[in-house]
C-alpha cells in the first residue's frame, strides 16, 4: 500500500489542494508551540547526490518536528549508481528506514528507487523536476493570494527542472503558466505536451520577458546555470541578458504581484539584491514553506497507505 512522490501529478488536484490544507494547519500549530509526533520513532534516509542548504534543513527538521530522526547520506556515502546498484540501494535502505528522501541527478535512479523501495520514496529534486519545490511554491501563492487557479505565474529563465515542474502543476490544476526563455532553453518537450493536452491551464513559450511579465500575478526565477552544468556558465550568461527580475520588469506586472526564487540565487544575474529584498518578494515564505509543504505531503502519503492521521 505504500505510495510515492515523484511528481505533481501524482497528487490529484483535491489531494494538492488538501496538503495546502495540511501544510497550513501544520505551520500555525508549529508556530503556536504545538507538538506533532505523528512519525516517532521513525527514520528517514536523505540520500544527497546533488548537495542543499534548504532540502537538508527543511526534511531533517521536519522530521525531527514529527518526532522522528533523519540520516544525512552525502554523495561520498553512497555514490548512487556508481558503487551499488540503485535497486540494492533502495532494498537494503527499505530493511532499516521507513523513508527514503532522494536529491539526486538522474531521474531514471529516482524512478528506480521507488520500484524497488518498500518504503515512500519522496522526490526531492532531479535534472527532470522538482516537485517539493512546486508544492512550497504554489502553497506561497496559495497563502498570498487564496488561490493558486487562474493565476499568472510568469517564469523567467531556463526551462529547468522546476519549470517542468510548473508544467506538470498546469496539467492537474488550471492556472496561466508563461515561460520567458531565450532559443535553445526550453522546457521538456514532452513535459510541455502534455500539459498543453490536458487542456487545463493557458501556457505559453515566449521569447520576450516584457512581453510576459505584463500584467502577471508571479514573476518567478531560478539560476541560469544549475549543478552540473558549470561548463556552460559563461554562454548561458550571455544567452540570458534581459531575462533578469528587477524593478524595472516587475514595474509592468501588476502592481501586487509576487517574485518568487527558489534559491539559492546569484545577485544581479537572474535577479537583482534589490527585487529580492523589495516589497514584491516573497522568498523567504517560500523557502519556509518547503518544509511545511514536504511533512503534509509526508502525511498524505501515510494516509494513503492506510494511516489515520488527524490534522
Amino acid at each position: 500500500m505504500k505510495r510515492d512522490f515523484l511528481a505533481v501529478t501524482d497528487f490529484s488536484k483535491d489531494e494538492i489542494f488538501e496538503t495546502f490544507r495540511i501544510a497550513k494547519q501544520l505551520k500555525s500549530e508549529v508556530k503556536a508551540g504545538k507538538t506533532h509526533h505523528y512519525f516517532a520513532n521513525e527514520t528517514m534516509s536523505m540520500i544527497f547526490a546533488k548537495p542543499s542548504l534548504r532540502t537538508r534543513v527543511s526534511f531533517q527538521t521536519g522530521m525531527a518536528q514529527f518526532g522522528g530522526q533523519a540520516l544525512y547520506l552525502g554523495p561520498n556515502d553512497i555514490s548512487i549508481g556508481k558503487r551499488e546498484a540503485v535497486k540494492d540501494i533502495a532494498r537494503v535502505i527499505s530493511r532499516y528506514n521507513n523513508w527514503i528522501m532522494a536529491r539526486l541527478f538522474k531521474h531514471e535512479h529516482m524512478l528506480e528507487l521507488a520500484k524497488y523501495a518498500s518504503v515512500p520514496v519522496i522526490n526531492g529534486l532531479t535534472d527532470y523536476n522538482h516537485p517539493c519545490q512546486i508544492m512550497a511554491d504554489m502553497l506561497t501563492i496559495h497563502e498570498h493570494r487564496g488561490t493558486v487557479e487562474g493565476q499568472k505565474v510568469v517564469f523567467i529563465g531556463d526551462g529547468n527542472n522546476v519549470c517542468n515542474s510548473f508544467l506538470n502543476f498546469a496539467s492537474v490544476v488550471p492556472y496561466h503558466f508563461v515561460l520567458a526563455a531565450p532559443e535553445g532553453y526550453d522546457p521538456d518537450p514532452e513535459t510541455l505536451s502534455k500539459a498543453q493536452k490536458a487542456g487545463l491551464s493557458k501556457i505559453e513559450v515566449v521569447r520576450d520577458p516584457i512581453e510576459a511579465a505584463r500584467d502577471a500575478d508571479v514573476l518567478y526565477t531560478d539560476v541560469w546555470t544549475s549543478m552540473g552544468q558549470e561548463a556552460e556558465r559563461q554562454k548561458r550568461l550571455n544567452d540570458f541578458k534581459g531575462f533578469q527580475i528587477n524593478n524595472k520588469l516587475l514595474s509592468y506586472a501588476k502592481s501586487d504581484a509576487l517574485a518568487m526564487h527558489c534559491l539559492p540565487a546569484h545577485y544581479d544575474e537572474e535577479i537583482t539584491e534589490e527585487a529580492l529584498d523589495g516589497p514584491h518578494s516573497v522568498v523567504f515564505d517560500e523557502a519556509e514553506n518547503r518544509m511545511h509543504a514536504q511533512k503534509a505531503v509526508m502525511v498524505m502519503l501515510a494516509n494513503s497507505a492506510g494511516a489515520d492521521i488527524q490534522v
